[in-house]
């Protein structure tokens, strides 16, 4: 790795995040001076005036350039969606325990006087909190039983623009072509054309924002070129100053303006809405014929393409996703979710793997960055080379790449309504949701606490760390058989569900209201078409949202030793269970322990491992029943963020013996440390569950020792355990090789191990970026010596 990267490196991991105010002045100022317009086009002034401010910085060494702020490594806030908790934090952002920020005290007056004071009353968190059923908001604001705070306390990201079919053919100035096509074809005749004439405009504006943008960086690199002393530097700054006043507005020529050209939209991304999830799809797919093209042209080496692509990586792991206290519990590691896959098979069928598929994976070994997400796509036919290159990047100890079945990604779109050839084609979006680049969908529309629903079934719809009533009530005297125990949990767990739909629904409602997204509009298929924004339902494709379960081997663990000791072995009354359980297990340590050594999920054990199959089927049907804003069904799913740590906050004693307050389980994982038999026993207990009908994705942890993947036989066996999941019908499968002891030194001396990077649940991230709780959650799980 050359020098200079290694130093954008050491900066990248040795910066502490800061907060940026110009994004939020330029967006208040702009809506100041159009109230009474229509609120899509002052969305889309609003963007201009971002543009048009912000510092267009281009730092030492950089060939990419674009900043969404004036610091290295910036975040922002965004009041259109919530200013509350800013005003209410800002003042610890620096100390909190989880993903703190620096921030200034001129930057906190800033926001005090010339921002907030704007907005209140106008924010999307406000108007969703107004509008909130009260019986819902009990349950689902800041409670760890349903969440749903990032679809309204910020924006919802979650899309993957078309490079294929818009971005990489028309450039910005084809698409403000289009949209004047449309637009001259409409009169204000009747409610829909207005609606679709404002949309138009604002299109037009939104993308002279960003060719706009390009080109102040493009003078600010001829600036810098008349200033530099350095001959290859000045090139350099050259070279910047022709692309960026190429791209994004046309179409790019090289494999350098293609490079610019993707983190330009994902730079618009970024100032338009802060959001996670802002996915780069089938990275290698869009980026090989411009790479191909210049190789044969002798324009560029394989190694400049690597430094390239080396420098996209750092400009997607420095800028910062500003966030709530409470939202940063459940994404923690300033962890954005940009995720980008290679791999798999193309629309006919055929291996698509390449050239740049591999130059992803040595950039991810290389740098040692959180972001991008790095997916790869595995299927029968892929070439063994690759996935042998799979498992070297895996044996590093970094928990990438996330490894997908590309048959079952396929199948859950198709169950999703894609078409076949579509389904084929497509990429991962945030943690480990199979997507595709003409998609509209909310990914993670909400958090249910599938543990809390099994608590409220044995004790009275009652919440044993606070007492109160937050389920169902039930006639405790009528669990007399064991189905009547798994119907009283399903019961609670249905009335979560339709928690989280009426939360989902009315945030769907005011995001169509109140926050149109006219940038990320332009990037999904379908859009400019039909004259509508995405949070109009413009895409080709509306998926429904996606409901996210927790917890699910816990609930499985719990009901399969409710089973056990109560109604087959008789050793314990369900009153004297739950006396336990509300005692936290003092006192009744025999009874713990018997409920402990009861069977638990993760060792290929059918008696409780066709419980977790059956809750998921259950979970996946019962969400089934609902439609969302635009009349497509809901989809369920069972991923991981960092999520099973604040849900097991608010969860008291389970029956499995899990002690109160503990964390939960993250995906279709075992419950940490409970896994005992092997990684391939996990693995098929993973498997019994239906995976193709879970649409919004499904996640295996493992953890293995560092020993087992040492040397070729080791990567030859890891790669032979990966298709061996696969084989079995499981969506994903993620490995942290890394031990017990490495981490331990990491929490004791966390300034040597800066850039040690970790799989958390659905993304990775640095280790020393996580709180305490979060570490111990991840070494507690276990670690694999064999195969």
């Amino acid at each position: 790795m050359c020098s200079r990267i290694e130093k954008m490196r050491l900066d990248y991991v040795n910066t502490k995040p800061s907060i940026c105010v110009e994004r939020a002045v330029a967006f208040t100022k702009s809506h100041m001076e159009t109230e009474g317009q229509p609120l899509i086009i002052r969305r889309a002034k609003a963007f201009q005036k971002v543009c048009a401010e912000i510092p267009v910085n281009i730092f030492e060494g950089e060939v990419i350039v674009g900043t969404p702020g004036k610091f290295k490594r910036s975040g922002f806030i965004c009041p259109e969606f919530s200013w509350k908790w800013v005003e209410e934090e800002m003042d610890g952002f620096s100390e909190r325990e989880q993903d703190p920020y620096l921030i200034g005290d001129e930057q906190k007056d800033i926001l005090r006087r010339e921002v907030f004071p704007y907005w209140k009353g106008k924010s999307l968190e406000e108007t969703f909190l107004a509008r909130l059923p009260r019986e819902t908001a009990k349950i689902a604001v800041d409670t760890g039983i349903v969440d749903n705070d990032s679809k309204w306390r910020s924006a919802v990201g979650e899309i993957t623009p078309d490079y294929q079919d818009i971005i990489f053919k028309k450039g910005f100035r084809g698409i403000i072509k289009e949209a004047k096509e449309h637009l001259d074809s409409l009169e204000p005749l009747s409610a829909e054309s207005i609606e679709k004439i404002h949309f138009y405009k604002a299109a037009i504006k939104t993308s002279n924002a960003i060719i706009n943008l390009a080109r102040r960086y493009s003078a600010s690199a001829v600036e810098a070129a008349k200033a530099e002393p350095d001959g290859q530097r000045k090139k350099e700054l050259l070279d910047i100053a022709f692309a960026c006043a190429n791209v994004p507005e046309n179409p790019p020529q090289s494999f350098h303006e293609a490079v610019q050209t993707v983190w330009f939209v994902q730079l618009g991304e970024i100032l338009s809405e802060n959001s996670l999830a802002l996915n780069l799809g089938r990275f290698d797919q869009y980026m090989y014929p411009l790479y191909e093209r210049d190789i044969r042209a002798g324009k560029i080496t394989r190694e400049k393409a690597q430094e390239l692509i080396n420098m996209l990586w750092l400009k997607l792991s420095e800028w910062v996703w500003a966030i709530s206290k409470n939202t940063s519990q459940y994404f923690a590691g300033y962890n954005a979710f940009q995720n980008l896959t290679v791999g798999g098979r193309k629309r006919d069928g055929s291996d698509a793997t390449n050239e740049i598929s591999y130059m992803c994976i040595e950039a991810t070994q290389m740098l040692k960055t959180h972001q991008p997400g790095l997916s790869v796509r595995i299927h029968r036919d892929c070439p063994k080379e690759f996935l042998v290159k799979v498992c070297s990047l895996i044996s590093k100890g970094m928990g990438f790449p996330a490894v997908h079945n590309d048959d079952v990604g396929a199948k859950m779109l198709i169950e999703a309504g894609l078409s076949p050839e579509d389904a084929m084609d497509w990429s991962n979006c945030g943690c480990v949701v199979p997507h595709f680049r003409k998609i509209g969908e909310w990914t993670a529309a909400a958090n249910i606490n599938l543990a809390a629903a099994l608590e409220y079934a044995l004790n009275d719809g009652k919440s044993r760390i606070t007492g109160e009533i937050m389920g169902v009530r039930e006639d405790m005297s009528l669990l007399s058989r064991f189905e009547d125990v798994k119907q009283a949990y399903f019961r609670q767990l249905s009335n979560l569900i339709k928690h989280s739909v009426i939360a989902t629904l009315v945030a769907q409602q005011i995001h169509g209201e109140i926050v149109p997204r006219p940038f990320l509009s332009l990037l999904v298929d379908g859009c400019i078409q039909s004259g509508k924004d995405l949070s109009r339902g413009g895409a080709r494709y509306n998926v429904g949202p996606v409901l996210t379960g927790i917890g699910v081997a816990d609930v499985a663990n719990s009901l399969a030793a409710v089973r056990r000791l109560v109604f087959e072995k008789q050793a314990v009354s369900l009153e004297e269970l739950n006396e336990a359980l509300d005692a936290n297990w003092q006192g009744h340590e025999q009874l713990r322990k018997a409920a402990v050594e009861c069977p638990k999920y993760g060792n290929d054990i059918d008696y409780v491992d066709n419980m977790a199959a059956e809750i998921a089927e259950f979970y996946n049907r019962e969400i089934k029943k609902y439609r969302d804003f635009f009349g497509s069904p809901f989809n369920s799913a069972f991923m991981g963020i960092s999520n099973y740590v604040p849900t097991g906050k608010v969860v008291g004693a389970l029956p499995d013996g899990r002690l109160s307050k503990t964390p939960l389980t993250e995906g279709v994982s075992p419950h940490a440390g409970t896994d005992v038999t092997s990684p391939t026993a996990a693995m098929r207990s993973a498997s019994k569950i239906d995976h193709n009908v879970h649409s919004g994705g499904t996640l295996l942890n493992v953890k293995l020792s560092p020993d087992i993947v040492r040397d070729e036989t080791g990567i030859s066996n890891m790669a032979a355990l990966i298709r061996g999941c696969f084989s079995l019908g499981a969506f994903h499968v993620q490995f942290n090789v890394i031990s017990a002891e490495t981490l331990r030194k990491a929490q004791s001396d966390p300034e040597s191990h800066r850039d040690l990077l970790v799989r958390v649940a659905g993304y990775s991230t640095q280790f020393i970026n996580l709180s305490r709780e979060m570490q111990d959650a991840i070494i507690e799980r276990t670690t694999y010596d064999t195969v």
